[in-house]
């Protein structure tokens, strides 16, 4: 992720072309929103399992990056919106994902994000979904996040990260958030489980992070 917050600076001073990187990680790690609180995680049950965790350029809340394939998009916005950005990136991997099969859509509606991260379960990303986000059947299956660096003639380059789930590992996510007792860790596992979907899950076999 560092690599990829390299290559959105180069571009704010240079007119290299925009790029696109799908890659995992070994070990899983926990990544954190740009202004996210550390404090929401527990790094001492996080080193005894043998979960990094790190604080990525982009916005959002926290990811498992484990069972998953993470992507990152650069490119110059053009004076286009977040949200059109979005939508754009979202479509090219809809348009990717049916090709493997997965009935995928887009996320129609948009939460209001300060009241939504009042609530404990917004500290895991996979616990909402923003417009454009893409979901089978209402349950997300693509976190993405977003940000912006300006350029000296007004334009802004973007970095845009995104994890897709091969399978239900993301849950896990909750087993590293501070401030729950067992009672609430246990129903936002519930929750998470009816509002998230992976790959495997919707298309009943095994898929390899090679093939997405």
């Amino acid at each position: 992720m560092k690599y990829d917050e390299r290559l959105a600076q180069s571009l704010v001073v240079s007119d290299r072309p925009s790029v696109v990187r799908f890659y995992g990680w070994n070990p899983p790690a926990i990544s954190l929103g740009w202004h996210q609180d550390i404090g929401e995680i527990d790094l001492k049950k996080c080193a005894e399992a043998g979960i990094d965790v790190v604080r990525r350029p982009t916005g959002g809340r926290a990811i498992l990056h484990s069972d998953e394939v993470t992507y990152s998009v650069v490119t110059v916005a053009s004076r286009k919106s977040i949200l059109s950005v979005y939508q754009e990136v979202s479509e090219a991997l809809v348009s990717g994902l049916r090709v493997l099969g997965a009935d995928v859509a887009l996320e129609k509606s948009q939460p209001h994000f300060p009241t939504l991260y009042r609530s404990s379960s917004a500290v895991a990303c996979f616990a909402s979904a923003a417009r454009y986000e893409i979901h089978i059947a209402g349950r997300k299956l693509v976190g993405s996040a977003q940000r912006r660096y300006a350029r000296g003639n007004g334009e802004e380059v973007v970095l845009q990260h995104g994890s897709i789930l091969l399978g239900p590992d993301h849950i896990r996510m909750v087993d590293f958030l501070k401030a729950l007792d067992d009672h609430e860790r246990q129903e936002l596992k519930y929750e998470l489980q009816g509002k998230t979907i992976d790959l495997a899950s919707a298309l009943g076999r095994r898929v390899k992070r090679d093939e997405v």
